[in-house]
């Protein structure tokens, strides 16, 4: 059976693709009348040559199991991709830059004079508390006063069509090797839309990030010497660190690869010697990235890795301590120190947000736990959660108490209704809600992928949208609907 739109449901949920009436919104109306022309043949044909492409291409994630440990699956993957039109997103871009801004100007106060602190903008008792505050950081001026170049800031769509930014990912953000993956495999499955349609580029993501990483390098080259350091293969980001690596042309290393010299520069081992490094994109945590400084135990990092990085003989990205703006209890305040630092409005809103370290604010989520989403504040993943609408009363009960026991560690914010997506449901399109991360890169330039991972929750009914988590992802497309 053909696609019909009039017979799909998307109600009571902003839909990203269809009106509530039936009709393609602007952006969306060439893909929703390719999409109704293909028969059940034509769809499923689609999505095996999707799946194909994925498994040929090696798109895998890594997820772990009490029983099995680690296993690497198939990179979940829709055909029906999600359409934002080029001047909506032009908004959300301009957002986007605005807050990252603040937050690197945040983050290098917060290392500095602690200004925002002085002014009673952000709570000292806040950041005495922070588990991403690291003291061996402070008064260190990384290049270009940056820190986070690289962030992931994850944003929703409510039912009333209203952005709102969940939260921003500062420490190692990951997926967006899954946004340019998906773009290759919508190629091959659907090269006649990017023919007729104008839908806006993702490829030049690895050059820019090479030349964002490449402007804060310590030495005047070229072509500084860039590597990505991974914590190895059985990471669950793996795949990414080995695909941006070979993207970027720079060299994949481990911790045990690298070595910091007498100068306290740092040194790559190679079958020809030492060679200098510049640049590290490092994926490791902070508190594994040195063992002579933070985790003794950790045989990921690099004795002195740390030291070098203070001495400014080698630059890291995201630079230890950026994840200092990357608590949830913070990302309350970003508002804040949008108005602070750049005396701006911000353009794109925060969820409502109720921190439980608040008496008040706490009584309020506690009374209202059945409609609160409740976060702990340094998790990630989609873990440690209650969704209090599908929680049960032994869950409410659990969480109230982790709550009291430790409120500093908990913010609670509305459930939304997160805007939906058509998605390809074995042999019929169901609505499946999302989320969308874009990637913004910070260097002498600030730059924001065209869209981002969309992220989209394939049980049917679920907002977790993560793929450890039984989630899965959708291409991006910012059509540019003036230029047709």
């Amino acid at each position: 059976m053909t696609i019909q739109w009039k017979d799909y449901e998307a109600q009571p949920f902003f839909d990203e693709l269809v009106h509530p009436s039936g009709r393609a919104r602007t952006a969306a109306r060439l893909l929703c009348r390719h999409l109704s022309s293909l028969s059940d043949a034509d769809l499923t044909e689609h999505r095996s040559a999707a799946e194909l492409a994925i498994r040929l291409m090696g798109i895998t994630f890594t997820v772990y199991n009490e029983e099995e440990g680690s296993i690497d699956r198939n990179w979940p993957f829709d055909i029906i991709p999600r359409v934002i039109g080029k001047k909506e997103w032009d908004g959300i871009e301009a957002g986007l830059k605005q807050r990252v801004s603040a937050l690197n100007l945040f983050i290098d106060d917060i290392y500095h004079d602690q200004r925002i602190v002085d002014d009673g903008v952000f709570p000292r008792e806040i950041l005495d508390s922070s588990s991403n505050f690291r003291e061996q950081c402070r008064f260190v001026s990384p290049p270009l006063g940056i820190w986070a170049h690289i962030c992931g800031s994850d944003l929703v769509r409510d039912s009333d069509g209203s952005i709102y930014v969940l939260e921003d990912n500062l420490r190692v953000p990951s997926g967006v090797s899954y946004m340019l993956e998906n773009r290759l495999v919508m190629k091959r499955i659907f090269p006649e839309l990017f023919d007729d349609a104008a839908i806006l580029p993702v490829d030049d993501y690895p050059s820019q990030l090479f030349d964002t990483l490449a402007s804060i390098s310590p030495r005047p080259a070229d072509y500084p010497e860039v590597v990505v350091l991974t914590p190895g293969i059985y990471n669950s980001a793996y795949f990414e660190h080995a695909y941006l690596a070979q993207q970027m042309g720079a060299e994949l290393v481990e911790g045990r690869d690298l070595v910091v010299g007498d100068d306290d520069c740092v040194y790559m081992r190679t079958i020809e010697g030492l060679a200098r490094v510049d640049v590290i994109y490092r994926r490791i945590d902070d508190l594994f990235l040195d063992p002579t400084v933070f985790n003794s135990d950790s045989v990921l990092g690099v004795p002195g890795l740390l030291r070098a990085w203070q001495r400014g003989t080698v630059a890291m990205a995201n630079a230890p301590g950026a994840g200092v703006a990357d608590d949830k209890v913070v990302y309350t305040f970003v508002p804040d120190m949008i108005r602070y630092y750049l005396d701006e409005d911000p353009i794109l809103p925060n969820v409502p947000t109720f921190l439980c370290m608040d008496d008040q604010q706490r009584e309020h989520v506690l009374a209202n736990l059945g409609k609160m989403v409740v976060k702990p504040a340094n998790e990630s993943g989609g873990y440690g959660m209650l969704i209090g609408p599908k929680s049960t009363r032994k869950q409410r009960e659990r969480f109230a108490r982790l709550i009291a026991k430790n409120p500093r560690n908990y913010i609670a914010q509305p459930a939304l209704d997160l805007s939906t997506v058509p998605t390809l449901v074995d042999d019929h399109v169901e609505a499946r809600h999302v989320d969308l991360r874009p990637f913004i890169l910070s260097g002498q330039e600030i730059h924001t992928t065209t869209g981002g991972l969309t992220r989209v929750a394939l049980r049917k009914g679920s907002l977790v949208v993560n793929s450890s988590q039984g989630g899965g992802s959708k291409d991006t497309w910012i059509i540019d609907t003036e230029g047709n």
